[in-house]
């Protein structure tokens, strides 16, 4: 009778405590940071790593930056190599709240949330604040945000022979289903 009462117990924790935090290790984020005329820049990571606090709404992303993949395997290894040197910044993190979240409030009508954290990378920190959307889809909470990025906050270097080809705004979207 201990044993079936104790394993009540344990069941009741983790499915409390599985209430309180939803995750996913698919998310994917896409950026692109091309200039008319000149050959597209942009790429997706498929295994982004997100975790909500339902409680809170805090929320963190982890992103390892050589999981970003290109059309062109050249363009991700200059990527890697020159620009956002994998080698020595291996990830990308971002840790904030999502302002008024209250997982009761989660329908299946996409609504607008304020998202206020710092994302850090290259070895740079950087407070933003971003629009997304949230709602409940059939697999979980998706989450949508679009956002601009700026090379120069991270001391992102382009070099000057391609400066013209590759835009320092770079457009940003990630999109995750929690669960």
């Amino acid at each position: 009778m201990k044993k079936i009462t104790l394993l009540f117990l344990i069941f009741i924790a983790t499915t409390t405590i599985a209430q309180e935090k939803m995750t996913t290790d698919k998310g994917i984020i896409n950026f692109e940071a091309s200039v008319p005329f000149f050959e597209e820049v942009k790429a997706i990571n498929k295994k982004t790593a997100c975790v909500l606090i339902t409680k809170t709404g805090e929320i963190t992303c982890f992103a390892i930056i050589k999981n970003f993949q290109f059309e062109r395997s050249l363009m991700e290894e200059h990527f890697n190599a020159n620009y956002m040197q994998s080698h020595r910044y291996p990830k990308a993190i971002f840790k904030g709240r999502i302002e008024k979240f209250d997982l009761k409030n989660i329908d299946s009508n996409a609504t607008e949330y304020q998202i206020i954290g710092k994302i850090t990378m290259h070895g740079k920190s950087k407070k933003i604040i971003v629009t997304g959307t949230i709602k409940k889809g059939t697999q979980g909470i998706e989450l949508i945000t679009n956002f601009p990025l700026n090379t120069d906050d991270f001391k992102i270097e382009i070099p000057f022979i391609v400066r013209s080809k590759i835009s320092k705004n770079v457009n940003t979207q990630l999109y995750c289903v929690l669960q």
